[in-house]
């Protein structure tokens, strides 16, 4: 399995959801999420990031707040934003840097 570092450092854009499993607003990011996948396919890595389990990356990002949703390209945070956001809004985002 690829760590965090890799999967950030492809050429293809990758969208990382830090989120916990005790938070409302990431419940609803799940369909959202999927529906951005479903769309997209292959050409973006969607990954979920529980900051609870995985401190380390939440205070690399400084992630003060869940949702927080970052695109990365050849590991570079290209797009951050916090909240729920909407498939649209995501897919437009992403397609900006595929």
């Amino acid at each position: 399995m690829a760590t965090f570092a890799e999967l950030i450092n492809g050429n293809k854009p990758v969208l990382v959801d830090f989120s916990a499993e005790w938070c409302g607003p990431c419940k609803m990011m799940k369909p959202i999420l999927d529906q951005v996948k479903a769309d997209l396919g292959d050409s973006t890595t969607i990954i979920k990031v529980d900051v609870d389990k995985n401190k380390s990356a939440a205070n690399a990002y400084k992630i003060q707040g869940v949702p927080t949703l970052i695109v990365f390209k050849n590991g570079k945070p290209m797009w951050r934003q916090s909240g729920v956001v909407q498939a649209d809004q995501l897919k437009s985002v992403i397609k900006k840097y595929l």
